[in-house]
């Protein structure tokens, strides 16, 4: 039976997610959210790994968000333990400790664009169409879309985007900083594996130090956050990969980074 989520390694430390239900829009099933909640956590395990790429199986849909014709079959206390289990699944994706770029390969509807905005980066094709569409459907984004899109653009662009159900074409997307670069479709993929190449060249320990000082300085005043980037800073002062940076500095040459 094939996986409804494909996790192959691009190079030893670039591990490529592909949801793979491209007949049903890549929907977020109960059945792939496990299996993605089991490769995360196979990931968040991998010492080696430096970047994640996130994408979609198929030309047309990056992720539908919730799969609606399997909610439609559930009580309501099913469908409180399935739309818990979208928002930890989709934190689960945040909290990798290294890197991850959504290569939104199609439509990124509700849950769809909240697993994208949990990326880091988050590139699109040409192609792509976003937008958190739940008002529409007389719900409200419940996997974190009211929390990390106002932090990406700004909070009354959020209300508006929100309010309205609107879909956004890449372009328009690009214009407000959901998405940081758009491709042709036949070369997005590609783009996403050579900015983790780009990522996977530098000190993975300090790859992850930066992720963590990022995000946990934005949830805190300016203070404190100079304070956990100091802590971050201080963990990579004790690494060998710090000691090889120089090295390589001093000596004109490429470093080699082996996360130690």
């Amino acid at each position: 039976m094939t996986s409804l989520v494909d996790i192959r390694y691009e190079e030893k430390e670039i591990a490529l997610v592909t949801l793979n239900r491209p007949d049903a829009a890549n929907a977020l099933s109960t059945e792939l959210l496990h299996c993605l909640v089991e490769g995360l956590d196979e990931l968040k395990r991998d010492s080696n790994l430096r970047t994640v790429i996130i994408t979609g199986a198929g030309e047309k849909a990056f992720c539908a968000g919730a799969d609606l014709k399997e909610r439609a079959g559930m009580n309501d206390d099913k469908v409180k333990e399935t739309v818990k289990l979208i928002g930890d699944t989709i934190t689960a994706v945040e909290n990798l400790p290294v890197p991850v770029i959504a290569a939104i390969n199609g439509s990124a509807f509700g849950g769809g664009l909240e697993l994208a905005l949990a990326c880091d980066i988050r590139i699109a094709s040409e192609t792509a169409k976003v937008g958190l569409t739940e008002t529409s459907l007389g719900i409200i984004p419940g996997a974190g879309g009211t929390q990390r899109l106002p932090r990406i653009v700004g909070m009354p662009t959020a209300k508006e985007l929100i309010y309205t159900a609107r879909r956004l074409d890449a372009k328009t997307a690009h214009a407000l900083k959901i998405i940081s670069h758009v491709y042709s479709p036949q070369h997005l993929l590609e783009e996403a594996k050579k900015m983790a190449k780009e990522i996977a060249l530098n000190a993975p320990l300090a790859l992850r130090a930066a992720k963590a000082a990022i995000n946990q300085g934005a949830e805190t005043d300016l203070k404190t956050g100079l304070q956990i980037e100091n802590d971050c800073y201080q963990t990579t002062l004790k690494t060998l990969d710090r000691l090889e940076g120089l090295s390589a500095f001093k000596e004109k040459r490429k470093p080699v980074y082996r996360g130690q």
